[in-house]
């Protein structure tokens, strides 16, 4: 289980005048995701998604707040969590010049993994379909073909928690399948979800509850259908529009 509590994170910027302005990216937000679940958590870019996301995934320090994982703390317990985590982030950079084999072996060998290297790269390989390229330099891999490379990457240790910020953006509707089926899986697996994403038909799709994110605080949560019946629409779309009074105040 993942609690938040009231965090928030603090951040300065300049005015026309370049003077110090203090803004909250996330602004005292509180969610929990247990076991088995996956937690959607929607919104625009710029939203505070991320942010929340690197301060749940101890990449970021929160300003204020509480963030445990099954009672634990990043204070008392970080390399423990750390472990436990899968974080795949927008942005994140993996070696070009090396196969996804050597990647995933390296990775392994990194957690320190106790199974059969062979077994779990093979495994991972098949459910996330990297047969076809396994061996390959993944400097030569598509765009689809290297974000499953880079989830591999962030799964192959079997973690507990999985941390998932955008992860089938900008990626083909067959990519995008293959991802989705491997998280929907892992909750069968009793994994713990967080999911981010601005793609609301894909939460709709896989979530189990969601919290929406606005200009840094949670505006909406519960289930897609709760969400959708309270604000009497078809769809989270049109629910998060619903929400902040029309398409003109998302900006």
């Amino acid at each position: 289980m993942i609690e938040v509590k009231n965090v928030k994170k603090e951040f300065y910027k300049l005015d026309k005048k370049r003077l110090k302005n203090k803004f909250f990216a996330v602004n005292d937000i509180s969610l929990e995701a247990n076991d088995g679940e996956i937690v959607g958590i929607l919104g625009p870019n710029g939203a505070g998604k991320t942010t929340l996301l690197r301060m749940i995934g101890g990449i970021m320090e929160p300003t204020s707040g509480v963030i445990k994982y099954d009672d634990k703390t990043f204070i008392d317990s970080a390399l423990e969590i750390k472990k436990d985590i899968a974080y795949l982030s927008g942005n994140t950079k993996i070696y070009k010049s090396i196969s996804a084999y050597e990647l995933l072996k390296m990775c392994l060998e990194f957690y320190d993994y106790n199974g059969d290297f062979e077994k779990r790269i093979n495994y991972i390989s098949e459910v996330l379909e990297l047969e076809n390229f396994l061996y390959n330099k993944i400097e030569n891999l598509s765009t689809g073909q290297t974000q499953r490379v880079n989830i591999a990457r962030c799964l192959i240790h079997d973690p507990k928690y999985y941390i998932l910020d955008e992860a089938t953006s900008g990626l083909d509707i067959i990519s995008s399948q293959i991802i989705l089926n491997f998280i929907k899986n892992e909750k069968k697996r009793g994994k713990t979800i967080l999911y981010s994403t601005h793609y609301m038909e894909e939460a709709q799709e896989i979530c189990s509850k969601v919290y929406m994110v606005n200009k840094g605080e949670v505006i909406a949560f519960g289930t897609p259908d709760e969400i959708k019946k309270k604000t009497k629409t078809t769809n989270l779309r049109d629910s998060f529009f619903k929400l902040i009074g029309g398409e003109d105040n998302e900006k």
